[in-house]
């Protein structure tokens, strides 16, 4: 990406904070604008419609969403959402990741190590309950009074029942808390997935751009008491090419948006969070490609962690890119002034000025971040500290009562913490060793060499000496080892010699102070003050909004559709005979032999990426794209690259989702991996 175009994003700023235009919006399941949908696509979105879809529409822990495609369990979703688990199915020998992976039979489909699907069956509205826990208080006090009253909701919800799940959902920024039901099934296997070579083609130079010839494609499968799951309601696999102006839908997870964020907080977000983290993403790529050079082993490893962390620079950099734009903070803040205006009118704000007691925040918030982001946020994929501190964590929390726990540790999530512990993954020395040095490094980098933090952290020591002896010496890359510090709790915990344990004991006590006053200082006040511009928003537009995307299910409503910019016209759609034309035989551009041995097979007209102005952010990833009936057309995987200032609003007229088509899977599956049995599943058969 060389630059996002932003001033487009200016037109649309106004529709932040007033009712949704166009084709906008992240709409969850109790609120579609079933109205607008019919008379902007023409079709009815019926209560049957929505249940069955929303039935079928899967969450995954990777952070990515899915669909169930066939009656046995099937799930559709991308070839990068199921990376994770190819690479941890890998061995030296055979890369899963890069090369791909077929079960011909159940048999031979192969248990994700830490995978976890998850399907909403339903949401009620707790507003009441939870606002009135954190009634009369701020700071650290009303963080953990929201904490534990969520806690114990969710927790009575689900008591007993081990197939579920239950969450207590934040909406609208503390307008509204809705107690969401989640059929959870922890055993999910790997079926197919594409590899790197085709799911990725063109990786980053093409990655949010178009056009794309991408089969980012892999079915898992969901498995209970070791056979799989019985799903009836399932969506239809719908094979027909895509044309341009029908009507899509997409279901699924977005994981995070910032539309409903005060102009304060934005500033904040440009001066102080987005440098230090596209610096430090940016170094981080750079140690990881050298890294990849050293072998091809070195690149296994590696490329694991250099997709994610490219992927996450474009978008630091877009979004900073959006934040620098003055036509876009401008339209912000006249949105903001026009909320706050409407308000006034609208209502007795008995809560003073909402908009300026975040504004006093910030002060707070830029001088605490780079303490909270280093002790508390601690080393990105590392997973021997992840252990550590998973372990230390939660001995100590499982001594306290459920809601007095740190979130993550009652007893609604604690089972997960423990799946993620005792999970048999491998564990890569080179990686663990790098990624904890530049940990180490930049907190002295960011905080200076004499702060104290930084001198806990190191204890005297070098960043290189320090993580070459903490990875060389811990045994938590045993399961068995990880198994018995659970198991033996506080007592094993403290009793432990293991330097990794020792290590997460010693800078955990100043990690939770600095969480502490990071939530009194920052965290409590703002959520008192977005909660009262919640309030404000709804008694001026009412249900017309829709909230910031939370990883939870929302749909979308669109068309398929190219897009014009400075001049230049963009097609919707490419075909299999434009992947030919641009291999190179060059990575990034080298054809899967697979792909080049199937060339005279394949239809070259075959549809194979298309465009739709569906509004989707990170998390949608996997997401189905659903044609009228409800049937499935495609699968989304990306966006355009004018797509990523979507974090912050949504253009109509630029900002397009990147799907692959049935058509392509179906024809790919058939002629070129003979997933014959595969494709007569997917059309009930």
């Amino acid at each position: 990406m060389k630059f996002l175009p932003v001033a487009a994003l200016a037109a649309c700023v106004a529709a932040l904070s007033v009712p949704a235009q166009a084709d906008e919006g992240m709409w969850t399941f109790d609120n579609v604008p079933t109205a607008d949908i019919k008379a902007a696509l023409g079709v009815d979105i019926t209560p049957a419609w929505l249940a069955r879809v929303q039935g079928a529409t899967v969450r995954l822990s990777v952070g990515c969403s899915g669909s169930v495609v066939s009656g046995q369990g099937l799930v559709l979703t991308n070839n990068h959402c199921a990376e994770d688990c190819a690479h941890d199915l890998s061995t030296p020998g055979h890369d899963l990741a890069d090369d791909g992976a077929f079960a011909a039979t159940t048999a031979e489909e192969k248990a994700c190590p830490t995978l976890r699907a998850e399907i909403l069956e339903s949401a009620r509205d707790v507003t009441p309950r939870v606002l009135a826990a954190g009634a009369g208080l701020t700071g650290e006090a009303l963080v953990k009074a929201v904490n534990a009253v969520s806690s114990t909701i969710a927790e009575d919800a689900c008591r007993g029942e081990p197939t579920h799940h239950c969450q207590v959902v934040d909406l609208y920024h503390g307008g509204q808390y809705k107690l969401y039901r989640y059929r959870e099934y922890g055993d999910v296997r790997l079926v197919f997935s594409a590899g790197d070579r085709v799911g990725s083609f063109g990786g980053d130079p093409d990655n949010f751009n178009f056009p794309r010839y991408d089969l980012d494609v892999a079915f898992l499968r969901l498995y209970e008491n070791g056979r799989p799951v019985a799903t009836p309601q399932h969506l239809r696999w719908d094979p027909a090419p895509p044309t341009a102006g029908q009507a899509v839908f997409v279901a699924g997870n977005p994981g995070a948006t910032f539309r409903e964020l005060t102009t304060a907080q934005l500033e904040t977000q440009r001066s102080v969070i987005a440098p230090i983290e596209i610096a430090q993403l940016a170094e981080l790529r750079g140690r990881l490609v050298r890294l990849s050079e050293e072998s091809p082993e070195a690149k296994r490893l590696a490329d694991d962690l250099l997709f994610d962390l490219e992927n996450d620079y474009k978008v630091e950099w877009g979004r900073l890119l959006a934040l620098d734009d003055p036509a876009f903070m401008a339209a912000r803040r006249a949105a903001e002034a026009d909320l706050r205006a409407k308000a006034l009118k609208t209502m007795s704000l008995g809560f003073g000025d909402p908009w300026a007691d975040i504004a006093k925040l910030q002060e707070a918030a830029a001088a605490l971040y780079p303490a909270q982001r280093t002790l508390e946020g601690g080393p990105n994929d590392s997973r021997l500290f992840d252990y550590a501190r998973w372990l230390v964590r939660a001995a100590a929390e499982r001594a306290k009562p459920s809601p007095d726990r740190l979130p993550g540790y009652d007893d609604s999530r604690l089972p997960f913490v423990e799946r993620e512990v005792l999970a048999p993954v491998p564990v890569d020395a080179v990686t663990e060793q790098l990624t904890l040095e530049f940990w180490l490094a930049k907190a002295r980098e960011l905080l200076g060499a004499d702060d104290p933090d930084v001198v806990l952290l190191l204890g005297g020591e070098s960043p290189e000496t320090l993580s070459k002896a903490l990875v060389a010496r811990t045994h938590l890359g045993d399961p068995a080892v990880r198994k018995a510090l659970w198991d033996g709790g506080w007592t094993a915990i403290q009793a432990s010699d293991d330097p990794m344990i020792r290590y997460a004991l010693k800078i955990d006590p100043e990690a939770r102070r600095i969480r502490a006053e990071y939530e009194e200082r920052v965290i409590g006040p703002t959520d008192r003050a977005a909660e009262a511009i919640a309030r404000a928003r709804f008694a001026v537009y009412g249900a017309s909004v829709y909230p910031d995307a939370t990883f939870t299910l929302r749909l979308s409503y669109g068309a398929v559709q190219g897009w014009t910019w400075r001049g230049v016209t963009t097609a919707p759609f490419t075909t299999f005979s434009g992947l030919y034309r641009r291999g190179t035989g060059e990575p990034p551009y080298d054809l899967d032999p697979r792909w080049i041995a199937a060339k005279e097979r394949l239809d070259p007209d075959t549809i194979f990426n298309f465009t739709t102005t569906n509004d989707i952010v990170g998390g949608n990833s996997g997401s189905p794209i659903m044609d009228a009936k409800g049937d499935v057309i495609g699968t989304a995987f990306d966006g355009n690259i004018l797509s990523i200032g979507g974090d912050y609003g949504y253009d109509g007229a630029v900002n397009r989702s990147v799907a692959v088509s049935a058509a392509a899977i179906t024809e790919a599956l058939t002629k070129v991996y003979g997933a014959d049995a595969l494709v007569r599943e997917l059309d009930g058969r």
